[in-house]
């Protein structure tokens, strides 16, 4: 996406394009096309043409795809955190109310995780892994489902019959 911004000084210019697209200055590049002139008693004369340009990446999409989700679910103050990963994204998610309706087993978390994929990954072919977490959900169930697997491998052993677990997403069943 570029634009044409036009203002007193270039710096307007640069603050006029940060307000449009929503994103940090150094996600964006400027060129600066035409800067104002001094006359001939050093007022200034004309005005500041930047051009700016501003590309999103699957990270931007994912988080602003999150964040618009969250609000219309009536959760206020939704900041986002993002973290490097390999072949991805790790998001960390927080907002008021948010924490109450992540449930027992994360269900909230894993959909927005999925939806969040889908949407940042129909740009193109290149698979994108994007990770949420709230408030560390994600450590602590991890410690519940080996705490499981320990219990259920003992009673395993001592009975010698097999057991049933529950429904589990991948991620969960690759701990277990």
């Amino acid at each position: 996406m570029k634009q044409t911004f036009t203002a007193a000084t270039v710096e307007a210019a640069k603050a006029m394009a940060v307000s449009e697209f929503g994103v940090s200055e150094e996600k964006i590049t400027f060129t600066v096309v035409e800067e104002p002139k001094k006359s001939l008693f050093g007022k200034m004369k004309g005005e500041a043409k930047v051009d700016a340009e501003y590309t999103e990446t699957k990270t931007d999409i994912a988080v602003k795809y999150i964040k618009k989700v969250l609000t219309a679910m009536g959760i206020e103050n939704v900041t986002v955190e993002e973290s490097e990963i390999e072949n991805g994204v790790a998001l960390e998610i927080n907002g008021d109310g948010f924490e109450e309706l992540i449930g027992k087993k994360g269900e909230l978390l894993d959909s927005l995780q999925y939806l969040a994929s889908l949407v940042s990954n129909r740009i193109d072919r290149e698979y994108f892994r994007i990770t949420t977490d709230c408030n560390g959900f994600r450590e602590r169930r991890k410690v519940q489902l080996e705490e499981l697997a320990r219990k259920i491998a003992n009673n395993v052993k001592k009975n010698g019959r097999s057991s049933a677990l529950e429904p589990m997403n991948p991620y969960e069943r690759r701990i277990i």
